[in-house]
């Protein structure tokens, strides 16, 4: 797989750290020229920063994804220095949990600006260059949430649900213009999101441990080196396709 992204232009969301971090440096590992975006300014500038030092074609811009005109501004300053968009991965976004009655329209609606609505807009910005190109390849993070949930997540089972179908549309749409469409689904996978899960909730990490098939979690490289694969030319017949990155978590039964 070296070298197989050599010569393309990669963005990346939600870059700065976890498992868009670990994308960035397996995109930049085999080759390609990355972008990454992340509203975490000290960390993306830390990152790239090391990642220059280091001699690799890195671009950081600090943004909200959720702020539509900061995003095409932000993508627009990148597509000028960089040139247009090859890959794009949607990988910013965050937890929810919530009482179905207690949760706000305005936490509903923030929450999905992120995890929902600014994947539509990134593929809003990065699609006209790949039009144009007549090729290109898109990586939505999904979650294991989209197949099986656990209590009180149901804003995140939803906008992960949702990514699903945005995905599969978006593939039936661009094909025509030999552009591929596909979802990563994580399960659990150290994450300092994760972390910060199991600290607030005693036994959740043994627990979880306990009932994983293979009798580990998985690491933010696994998703990446899965998102390098679909992003390459090595996956040229796949798109509209989710791919479970969960250790086989979702293929028992819970009793």
């Amino acid at each position: 797989m070296v070298g197989v992204l050599s010569s393309r232009h990669i963005l990346v969301t939600g870059g700065a750290q976890g498992i868009g971090e670990a994308i960035v440096r397996d995109c930049l590992a085999k080759g390609a020229t990355v972008s990454f975006l992340d509203f975490n300014e000290s960390g993306g500038k830390r990152l790239a920063h090391e990642l220059a030092h280091q001699g690799f074609d890195i671009h950081f811009e600090a943004c909200d994804v959720t702020d539509s005109t900061a995003l095409q501004q932000s993508m627009s300053r990148l597509e000028e220095k960089v040139g247009g968009f090859y890959g794009l991965v949607n990988n910013a976004g965050r937890n929810s949990s919530a009482d179905a009655v207690e949760m706000t329209e305005d936490e509903w609606d923030q929450f999905f600006d992120l995890d929902l609505k600014a994947s539509w807009l990134t593929a809003k910005y990065a699609l006209p260059s790949m039009r144009k190109a007549g090729t290109g390849s898109i990586v939505n993070i999904a979650s294991i949430h989209a197949h099986m949930s656990y209590p009180n997540y149901f804003p995140y089972a939803a906008a992960k649900s949702g990514l699903l179908g945005l995905t599969r549309n978006l593939a039936l749409d661009e094909g025509k213009h030999g552009i591929r469409v596909n979802t990563v689904s994580p399960g659990y996978t150290l994450t300092p999101l994760l972390q910060e899960w199991f600290d607030s909730v005693p036994g959740s990490m043994e627990r979880a441990l306990a009932v994983h098939p293979l009798g580990h979690f998985g690491e933010p490289q696994d998703v990446a080196t899965m998102v390098s694969f679909l992003l390459s030319g090595e996956a040229k017949n796949i798109s509209g396709a989710d791919f479970r990155v969960d250790g086989a978590l979702s293929a028992r039964f819970a009793g």
